[in-house]
């Protein structure tokens, strides 16, 4: 079940410098607004909700911010209104891309990822042409403590996830959407030394990878960089499997 992927560890590297420069407040912030507007403002009754304000709180966003954006969400406070749109693309080497996005213009989005595809080795594709390969999952980050790979492998075998992974400073739980909750209870409630969630989100994950390498696998993390960096972007999923010498170097 164990498996090792330097992406992740990057991948968290570049949230804390997003942290830092505030533009993981602004995703959560849509994210939240977007959830309440959907679901309404009640956090227990709404499952989505729940996950952004426990990635609001994670990332120590103020009460008041958390609470305006319900609002703004439930129309109690006037905000922006921001459509959410699922675009399908490639990258270079022929990896796949799913790219989340929350916008209040549509037109400027598409023509601006276009641009960052394009000049990156990558181009959209129609929808259907690359999310055939990925399935939504419940990924959940649980930090290392003094317990061992076994203590944390039997409390979430025995709640039903279907995977994890060592990734360096942490690991990385997947589950399927029905047992993600269960998962992410179990370890909430587990008496391991140090099993504290990080984070816990729904996701892309690919069922099978593109191994790229070389030059291909530089502009791939770039690519996936710039994009992530839009200011419409949530999330940006692919199934690259980036050569561990490149890893190391961007990391």
């Amino acid at each position: 079940m164990s498996g090792h992927s330097k992406w992740s560890t990057i991948k968290r590297k570049k949230g804390a410098i997003d942290a830092a420069r505030g533009k993981v407040f602004t995703k959560i912030i849509k994210e939240i607004t977007v959830a309440a507007r959907i679901g309404g403002g009640d956090v227990e009754a709404n499952p989505r909700l729940r996950l952004a304000v426990n990635s609001a709180k994670s990332n120590n966003m103020p009460a008041d911010n958390i609470t305006r954006a319900i609002k703004k969400g439930t129309g109690e406070l006037e905000g922006v209104s921001y459509d959410e749109i699922t675009y399908e693309g490639y990258g270079p080497g022929g990896v796949a891309l799913i790219i989340e996005s929350m916008t209040d213009n549509k037109n400027r989005t598409v023509a601006e990822l276009r641009h960052l595809l394009s000049r990156n080795g990558g181009n959209l594709a129609e929808s259907g042409a690359v999310s055939w390969n990925f399935e939504r999952k419940g990924v959940i980050t649980v930090a290392k403590g003094t317990y061992t790979e076994d203590d944390l492998m039997n409390v979430i075998l025995d709640a039903g996830a279907d995977d994890m992974t060592d990734e360096d400073e942490f690991y990385e739980v997947t589950a399927s959407l029905e047992n993600f909750e269960t998962v992410r209870k179990a370890i909430e409630a587990s008496t391991l030394a140090g099993a504290k969630i990080e984070a816990a989100s729904l996701q892309y994950v690919p069922k099978t990878t593109t191994k790229v390498e070389g030059k291909d696998a530089e502009t791939a993390i770039k690519l996936i960089s710039v994009i992530e960096d839009n200011d419409d972007v949530q999330n940006v999923y692919s199934n690259a499997d980036i050569d561990e010498k490149v890893m190391e170097e961007f990391g």
